[in-house]
């Protein structure tokens, strides 16, 4: 696998981001605004809350491919995260996470597998891949866990 952090990336409004000036470990989620899964985004934010001072950031991606469920312009999402779940973590352009028009950074991340040793496409909203301070994808955890279980934490110590 190639360092993560050398792909490419553009922030919600568009400009250029660079995820190799996150210095440390990186918590890279698919995010929604209209999914059951949505309220998970309270757990990303008390996730970058608790361990953004020791090097972590939560990076959201917003997809609308999984039944529409990410309909909104930049303004909109960016307003919608703020104002629901009070986000602070940076979102990044909404983009595909999976298909013929997947981003660069999907096409890597899905390389890892989960803890059932499961590859491949994005299941769903809010899938979350744990990335190194090297940029290697070292955890895969599945849409309905959340970002504060027990393993998403563990993991997350270990990378620290």
């Amino acid at each position: 696998m190639s360092n993560v952090k050398d792909i490419p990336v553009k922030a919600l409004d568009g400009s250029a981001l660079n995820l190799a000036d996150f210095g440390g470990p990186l918590l890279v989620v698919n995010v929604a605004s209209k999914c059951g899964l949505t309220p998970q985004y309270t757990g990303l934010e008390e996730i970058a809350k608790t361990y953004g001072d020791r090097g972590l950031t939560v990076v959201g991606m917003p997809c609308n491919q999984f039944m529409g469920q990410e309909p909104g312009s930049a303004e909109e999402i960016a307003t919608f995260c703020s104002t629901t779940y009070g986000v602070t973590f940076p979102l990044l352009a909404k983009a595909d996470v999976k298909g013929d028009d997947q981003h660069p950074l999907y096409s890597e991340l899905t390389k890892a597998a989960d803890a059932d040793g499961e590859a491949g496409e994005v299941q769903w909203n809010f899938e979350k891949f744990l990335v190194n301070a090297e940029g290697v994808v070292v955890n895969r955890f599945r849409p309905r866990t959340e970002p504060t279980d027990p393993t998403v934490v563990s993991a997350i110590e270990s990378v620290l």
